[in-house]
């Protein structure tokens, strides 16, 4: 039998080949659990895609990004969030269900570096979060779905996003609950968010994202 020599760039490609595990459908997705994920179609987040985090002031918004980084840090993935109001804080992010360990946040970047930072953050983690710049432009914002998509990395835009996105979530304001007539203690808060994407419902609840005593 002949024995054929490979150059060293083939055996290592080969290898590579041969090593690399099959990549079952679930197993290219981030679960999503509870309330959350009943929300979202087939309750997970695509890897490499983009989904968009959308609401103003007081809406929850913060709350429905905190609960995604949560799921993902849970599922034992490394994720990283640029704060651009440096506002964030581990408290919030703690009783969110976040596992700070595997959480890092980017504060203050300025906007002219804004797309550098988070394209270097998603060749490292699993998921980004980013509060989106005012002026971001479609082109920066389009360079960087195909960095996720070639990372396999979620990109979580929080605010308009001027470029393609596999999910929108919308949070549309709360009502909390446990007060029985003027009286009693603040118990828990059911938070309306809307979802639009493939498959997905045209509106859901999401309770139990924040909890007051």
């Amino acid at each position: 039998m002949a024995l054929v020599t490979l150059p060293p760039s083939r055996r290592i490609d080969d290898a590579a080949r041969r090593a690399r595990p099959v990549a079952l459908a679930h197993e290219r997705a981030l679960p999503l659990a509870g309330e959350l994920g009943a929300l979202v179609p087939g309750a997970r987040l695509r890897r490499g895609s983009v989904t968009t985090v959308e609401g103003g002031l007081g809406s929850g918004a913060t709350s429905v990004m905190l609960r995604l980084v949560a799921a993902a840090t849970t599922a034992g993935e490394w994720t990283a969030a640029v704060d651009l109001a440096g506002t964030l804080g581990g408290l919030a992010a703690g009783e969110a269900g976040v596992v700070l360990e595997r959480f890092a946040v980017v504060r203050r970047v300025p906007p002219a570096r804004w797309s550098t930072v988070v394209a270097a953050l998603l060749d490292g983690v699993g998921l980004v979060v980013a509060d989106v710049p005012v002026g971001l432009r479609a082109g920066d914002a389009r360079r960087l779905v195909a960095r996720a998509r070639e990372r396999g990395t979620v990109l979580v835009a929080v605010g308009p996003w001027p470029a393609e996105a596999a999910l929108h979530l919308r949070a549309e304001g709360s009502v909390w609950r446990g007060l029985g007539r003027g009286a009693g203690l603040l118990a828990d808060r059911a938070l309306h968010v809307q979802v639009e994407g493939r498959g997905a419902a045209v509106r859901g609840t999401v309770d139990r994202l924040a909890e007051a005593g």
